[in-house]
């Protein structure tokens, strides 16, 4: 899968092109991620991408030419040079994170993942022009209900989310199916080596080789603790039987301790 990022701050991007899974992914030829700079297109000596608001109020907009050939050259880089551009437009998106954007999900990564490649927009200042949103802008998604300093890191980790739902960039291509909301619960606990610490043990049913007890177990432990931390998740799951009788289970345990 591919990644063409528009930023002002391609650097950034060493910490998914240097360090850990997706780095590897790269290594691997299974993700590509490049980068295109709008000050590249700009024709002041002074590199501008950024104007006052018309309207007046605090902060800059980042202008709409530069912005505008950056995001064409963006698609250039992720277009097979065999076919025209226009032939493999509906082939991917042009993404531009946003607070305005609906909520990265896992269930969205996974969405993305079936795309051959993608447009990030990484914004700064106070956004983009209306009218470049308007004109090429597929979708707008944010990670979160806060505000950071640019769209940069918010790009990383979708970048990272959709990376993880590829197939082989996992060691285990079961990890991506176990994380935490990819059946829209949380996960369930983990534990290594050592058995016994003074902080407690490892439970017994992970311990027993049996693996339909062990599979029970981490389903109930999984309903638990969404139960405990996430209980909006829950709302909008449909649980099985089975799911139902381990969640009582598990909330009768918690309200005993």
């Amino acid at each position: 899968m591919k990644f063409s990022v528009v930023t002002l701050f391609p650097q950034m991007f060493d910490a998914i092109t240097a360090y850990g899974v997706t780095s590897r992914a790269v290594k691997r030829g299974l993700l590509e991620v490049s980068m295109v700079n709008p000050r590249d297109f700009t024709e002041d000596k002074h590199r501008t991408v950024d104007d006052r608001s018309y309207g007046g109020g605090p902060g800059m907009v980042m202008m709409v030419e530069p912005m505008k050939k950056a995001i064409h050259q963006a698609k250039t880089q992720l277009t097979d040079s065999n076919k025209e551009l226009t032939e493999v437009a509906a082939s991917f998106k042009v993404i531009y994170l946003s607070p305005q954007g609906a909520a990265l999900t896992q269930a969205k990564a996974k969405e993305l993942a079936q795309l051959s490649a993608v447009v990030l927009i990484a914004g700064r200042y106070e956004g983009l022009d209306q009218r470049l949103i308007d004109a090429v802008v597929d979708e707008e998604i944010s990670i979160g209900d806060f505000v950071v300093s640019g769209g940069e890191l918010p790009a990383m980790v979708l970048i990272d989310a959709v990376a993880r739902c590829l197939p082989d960039v996992l060691g285990h291509n079961l990890s991506a199916e176990e994380d935490s909301f990819s059946a829209g619960l949380l996960d369930h606990p983990h534990y290594t080596r050592p058995v016994q610490h003074d902080d407690g043990s490892v439970p017994d049913v992970l311990l027993s080789g049996n693996h339909e007890h062990i599979r029970v177990w981490r389903l109930k432990q999984s309903l638990g603790q969404t139960w405990l931390k996430r209980p909006d998740l829950l709302k909008e799951k449909t649980l099985t039987d089975e799911e139902q009788r381990l969640l009582a289970e598990f909330q009768m345990e918690w309200q005993s301790n």
